[in-house]
């Protein structure tokens, strides 16, 4: 049965495979640039496959990241759920785009990510070391976006 009919399985697979990659140890340099990886993912999955509940899955991914990172609990599940209600909102017209259309889509969704962590990390009591390079993750998300695309649509079929 191809992962077409079997949306959930996908997301099970792509959503291990995601969390693999965030707990990879890397140098601090490449851990600061990283994209949000399962927010491509997940972005991926909205495209491909029309389903109910994606904001609810969107929080229990977001839940799992920020007890992965040992985050503020909710942060990255507020993160996502925004980032995929953008996601959601664009949909269509992110299906017919050309690649770097939808590489500026993922990268405004990828800002809206960060700036929702920014704000939780700025109105917290938790002591929070900003770094430039974080600006960057936008733009490796966007510049990975055909890469993810690719790997994942391969592993769909």
């Amino acid at each position: 049965m191809p992962h077409a009919q079997r949306p959930y399985i996908f997301l099970i697979k792509i959503t291990l495979f995601a969390l693999i990659i965030n707990t990879l140890p890397l140098p601090e340099i490449l851990l600061n640039v990283m994209p949000f990886t399962m927010l491509l993912f997940f972005s991926y999955w909205l495209i491909c496959f029309k389903t109910h509940g994606q904001f609810f899955i969107a929080l229990t991914l977001g839940v799992l990241i920020d007890i992965l990172h040992g985050d503020i609990l909710g942060q990255n599940a507020l993160a996502l759920i925004l980032s995929s209600a953008f996601i959601i909102k664009i949909q269509q017209s992110l299906v017919v785009s050309n690649i770097t259309t939808q590489q500026i889509y993922l990268f405004v969704a990828s800002s809206i990510y960060l700036g929702i962590l920014l704000l939780v990390h700025d109105l917290s009591t938790q002591s929070f070391d900003f770094n430039y390079y974080l600006l960057l993750t936008p733009f490796t998300g966007a510049l990975l976006w055909p890469l993810v695309q690719l790997l994942l649509s391969k592993c769909k079929h």
